[in-house]
This record gives C-alpha cells, structure tokens and sequence, in this order.
C-alpha cells in the first residue's frame, strides 16, 4: 500500500519549469486563444518562425499545435527538433542530407511504418541537399492529408552555410505547392529569428536557393501569460489540492512581477507549492516573499541573463542606462542592440511612451542586483567604511542614519580620483553600501519609476518593517517639488507616514545637504550627494 501512495504522490500533477510541458503532468495556462491564431496561420499555409527567448515555451506551443492539429483529422504533423544532433552533422552535406531523412524516419513511424523503413534505407544513399530534395517529395506525396513540417531548435547551428542552404531549400519546397505536392506548411522555432541571419549563399547556388525567408510570415502572437490565462491554471491547482485561494487576485499578482515571463509564471508556482509547502493557502505576501527569495537564487534562466550582459559590453551599457538611470531611449526594433536585448528577453517596449523598459521586475531586480553586485566586488571590496555602527537595532532599521553615513562615504570620496565613477554609479554605490547592513534580515526591491526625474525606488523591508527610499538625480526646484509630491503620493499607497529621499547632486559646488521636509501630512528626510 505504502508504494502505491508513493507512486500516487509522484504521478500528482505539478508546475515545471524543464523542458516540455504536458497537461496530463503539469499545471499549464489556458493557451487555447493563442493556440487559435497559430492554427489559423497553418490553415493559411504559412511559413514562419517562433523565435522567442530561452524558457518562453516554444518546445510546448509547438507540442500543444501539433497535437491540436492532428486531432482535428486533417493534418500529419512532423514535429522534429535539431535538439541533441551533435554539431557535426552540420559540417558534411552528405551527413546532414541523410541524417534529416533519419529524423524524418523516426518522426513519421506513427503515420506510414512502411515509408519509415523506406526513408532508414534510402538515408544512407544520399550525398547531398539536391538529391535529398525529391526524397521530401516523394514522402509528402504518400498521403493526401496536409503535411505540416516542425523544426525545432532550428538556429542551432545557424552561423553554417549549410544550414542557410537547407533553409533555401526548404523555401524551395514551399514555393513548389501550386505545382509539386509538398509540405502545406513549414514552422521553424528558436531563439534566434533565422530572417535576420547574414546571406552567404555560393554563386552556383545562389539562382537555385534564392534567400530562404523571403516567404515567411511575421509571427506576432504574443506568447507571455496574461492573468485570464494564468487564472485558469491556479482554479485547475486549487480544485486538485483544496488550497484556498483568490485565483484572480493571485493570477493578476503574478503577473504584477514576471509581466507574463512563462519561466517565471510557473518558477514562483512551484516554489509556493514545493519548495514553501503552501498547501493550505496562498495569498499576496507568499507571491511577495517569493519573489525576494527567486531573486537571490541562482538558476539557469538567471545565469544565461547575467552571461548575456557580460559578453556584451555594449549591450551592458544600454541595459545599465535603462535599469539604472531610467533613462529614456526609444523603442527601435532596427536598432541591433535593442533587438539583441529583445531576443534574450530583456527588452520590451512601454506601449504608452514607446520606450525601452526592462521586460519584467523580476529581471529588472536581478539585473540591478547584479550590476551593484559588479560595482561592490570591483571598485568597493576594500573600502571597509561601506558599514558603519548605528544603523539598525533587534527590530528597525534606522535610515537617517544609513542616508547620512551614505552621505559621509560620497564626501570622503568624491575628492579622490574616484570621483566620475561616482557620480556615473551613484544609485549602484548606494546599494552596495545598503546590502551589508540589510543583508540576512532585509531586503529591497527596486521599482523604476517613469517620470521627468527618472528616479528610482527602494521598498527595504526589515524584519517586519517597511521603508520607502527614493533614488533622483537632481534637475532642479521645479523637478524636485514634483518629485516631493509622487512621493508623498507612493507613501499614501504604502500607508507609511516617512519616506525618504537621495538627491545624486553633479554641481561642482556640492551642498552636502540634508533636511526633513514636510509634505502634506507626510514627512520626508531628503539628503544631497
């Protein structure tokens, strides 16, 4: 008995955050609008790619349209992938031209056993991208349903003149359906958009081939998880495992932080249910605290964001002016760098001002986290005045005095060679200098704000207590007068009486000034670096 209600608890559904997603294992958002439009460009006969980020879910869509596709009767999916090929095969012609017909084998068993041995042995006879193509003819022409062609992981290799050339191919393929029997329809997926891919076709080659993404079809349904469709997914939880819960609430909190990230959607799901063991109810704050824990925890998603930045120092330097300085830098996607930020799934654009914003708040506090981590570990590791005494007690944290300390270090420094780096890394410093004195019972999350002062803000709690501490550049009494009033306004959400306020001052004659101001029924503690 003890097995069986051991293999009962494994076989229970769960959110997954690895590979593909099944509904019969997993707790899955309701796709079925999105699905819709996608099964309404294969019915078109559309080419086109799915180039999303890593972890966006494009193993899944593509699994979940093949499955609606064929259960409608009309259709014979091939749903291949490039995934776990090896590299070499891209290398030889003769090696890729007869290890796609393997694939094609191993893809097309359920559908015609007799065309599978066929294809295994016809593979080893073919040399070449030419004599492969009348071999895809012949099989598309075994049936008179629609073949529809999935490619998985496509731009593995696609800095390969081979790959380009098999694409081409493909192309030539497509374009051959008014004439040839051929496939209906041909969708690619990956992280890279192959359309965007330098064409280095060799001049015997170039008539016959022509550019293989000419034909395609933008794909623009939006594949990021909304609230309708995150609820559904939390009802089918809530029925199985009898947690109480306000699905709506929940669903729209969630989004509030991943704007829909589908990794970081079903990432804080499964914290709450497996790592926090939250089986009797969740509620806002769980989303919260899973939140700043997700943040602190290293993970492949996580890892791929930060290397990203570090292998692009100019793309480091745009991310920092859009993270850090809340700078406003127009939405172009012909802009190289912002299509890069883009396709890693940094980017996005705020649809009212068309800016550049970071795409979600988790990446954002990641990003951020890190970036001062940078500036801790390379320009502050032997500065030992970063801490000082007199911060904090057993159960607050005193912030006139951290703001006041922060203010001591800046005017120490400033005098010293330091000084541009200072005033170019001002909010970055001050939460290298923050981190040490919250560290173990605090934490700060970072909300940039979009008005005329781009400013920054910290909500630090410590231990039960909540601080609200706002980061600005100076520009001005005018400027600083609005800001004084948004803040008072973001207190009034907050239900806090006292926020606080750190003005990064670059006049050359500095006031080192620091002063409470009083805001309506609010008091402020404003200190100029």
């Amino acid at each position: 008995m003890d097995i069986i209600l051991k293999n009962r608890k494994f076989m229970e559904k769960g959110f997954n955050i690895t590979g593909l997603c099944h509904p019969s294992k997993h707790y899955m958002a309701d796709v079925s609008q999105k699905m819709s439009l996608v099964c309404a460009m294969i019915e078109k006969g559309n080419y086109f790619i799915i180039n999303r980020p890593r972890q966006y879910g494009k193993t899944t869509t593509l699994y979940t349209l093949a499955d609606t596709l064929r259960k409608t009767g009309d259709y014979i999916v091939l749903n291949t992938s490039f995934e776990g090929i090896g590299d070499a095969i891209f290398n030889d012609e003769a090696v890729f031209a007869s290890g796609f017909i393997r694939i094609l084998a191993k893809y097309s068993s359920a559908y015609f056993p007799e065309m599978e041995d066929w294809l295994r042995q016809t593979a080893p006879t073919i040399t070449s991208l030419e004599e492969l193509e009348p071999v895809l003819t012949s099989f598309v022409s075994k049936t008179d349903k629609k073949v529809v062609l999935m490619i998985d992981e496509v731009d593995k290799s696609s800095n390969n003149q081979l790959f380009v050339s098999f694409l081409a191919m493909l192309r030539n393929k497509y374009l051959e359906q008014d004439t040839f029997k051929t496939f209906h329809s041909i969708v690619l997926a990956g992280v890279h958009d192959v359309k965007n891919l330098k064409l280095k076709l060799r001049t015997d080659t170039e008539q016959k081939y022509n550019s293989p993404w000419n034909i395609a079809t933008d794909f623009k349904v939006d594949m990021n998880f909304y609230p309708n469709e995150i609820k559904p997914m939390l009802d089918e939880y809530v029925r199985d495992k009898g947690v109480n819960m306000n699905t709506q609430a929940i669903a729209e909190r969630i989004f509030y932080y991943t704007s829909g990230y589908p990794f970081l959607v079903s990432k804080l799901c499964k914290m709450l249910d497996e790592d926090f063991n939250k089986h009797d109810e969740w509620n806002a704050e769980d989303i919260d605290f899973a939140v700043k824990q997700l943040v602190k925890e290293s993970n492949t998603n996580f890892d791929s964001l930060v290397k990203n930045l570090e292998n692009n120092r100019e793309l480091y330097d745009m991310v920092y002016t859009v993270a850090v300085e809340n700078d406003f830098l127009p939405f172009n996607v012909h802009n190289p760098l912002t299509s890069l930020g883009v396709l890693y799934g940094i980017f996005t654009t705020n649809n009212n001002s068309e800016r550049i914003v970071i795409h979600n708040r988790i990446y954002h506090e990641v990003i951020v986290n890190y970036m001062s981590d940078v500036v801790r570990n390379n320009q502050l590791s032997r500065r030992n005045d970063l801490v000082g005494a007199g911060y904090k007690n057993d159960s607050t944290l005193n912030m006139e005095s951290v703001l006041l300390g922060f203010q001591t270090f800046m005017k120490k420094e400033y005098n010293r060679k330091d000084r541009d780096f200072l005033e170019k890394n001002g909010r970055l410093v001050f939460l290298a200098f923050l981190k040490p004195i919250i560290n173990g019972s605090g934490y700060d999350f970072k909300e940039p704000q979009i008005s005329e002062e781009r400013r920054l803000d910290l909500v630090i709690t410590y231990l039960k207590e909540k601080y609200i501490a706002e980061l600005k550049v100076w520009r001005g009494e005018k400027a600083h007068e609005k800001g004084l009033a948004q803040l008072s306004e973001y207190l009034d959400v907050q239900n806090l009486k006292e926020g606080y306020l750190l003005i990064f001052d670059h006049s050359e004659i500095k006031k080192w000034h620091s002063e409470w101001i009083k805001i309506n029924d609010k008091k402020v503690f404003a200190v100029w670096v």
